[in-house]
């Protein structure tokens, strides 16, 4: 009886799977939002990637969660699954937000620091990418977990720096001639240091499990 009711449970390993798609749509989606600061004929396309990418991560955030309650036994605690699968889906959904403010404002020039923050996006997805398979084996993994997460949070530092010298030069080449411009370029910003802080949020909750099951 007991055997039958283990062939009646979801496996285990389909969160490893969900994990994996939903960073595949992360990388996805901030490969295009990257490649939308460099606006070219693909500027359209490029948008509407990340919105298509990030309703990807929507349907895997929604199969976890309903895996987690149909799931007896889960690879490790239900709120790390939970907290890690919302974190993940907070990066791509600022992701959104950044491209919708970008097509809100109908921006088309972007300054060297923003395309530099981009970039950071981009690393910082990859290293998620990276990390997320990794997961399947946390103690074997463990020293190489936390070597990922510490270099997403150094990122997320950079894109600190970048934002804060960015927004003073923008600052001083509208000398407040252009408030609107100003503006318009601090939301810009706003957003692109928000999406980076969003992945130092999924490194603190890889971490946080990582120490959980060490």
């Amino acid at each position: 009886m007991l055997d039958f009711l283990r062939l009646l449970m979801p496996k285990e390993e389909r969160f490893f799977d969900l994990f994996n798609r939903h960073a595949n749509a992360i990388v996805a989606g901030s490969v295009a939002l990257r490649a939308l600061l460099d606006v070219g004929d693909d500027f359209q396309k490029n948008f509407q990637t990340v919105l298509d990418r990030e309703h990807d991560a929507d349907d895997v955030t929604r199969e976890v969660l309903t895996t987690i309650r149909r799931t007896f036994i889960t690879p490790f605690d239900r709120d790390g699954i939970q907290d890690l699968t919302n974190a993940m889906d907070d990066a791509i959904d600022q992701m959104q937000k950044t491209a919708k403010t970008i097509m809100l404002f109908e921006v088309r020039a972007f300054t060297p620091q923003m395309k530099d923050m981009a970039d950071n996006i981009v690393q910082c997805a990859r290293l998620v990418q990276e990390a997320v398979p990794l997961l399947k084996s946390i103690s074997q993994e463990a020293t190489r977990l936390s070597a990922i997460t510490e270099k997403i949070t150094k990122l997320e530092g950079a894109a600190d720096e970048m934002h804060d010298r960015g927004l003073k030069e923008l600052f001083k080449q509208q000398n407040g001639a252009n408030s609107i411009a100003f503006f318009v370029g601090h939301e810009i910003y706003d957003h692109l240091e928000k999406c980076v802080d969003r992945f130092d949020d999924v490194a603190n909750e890889i971490q946080s499990i990582v120490i959980d099951h060490v």
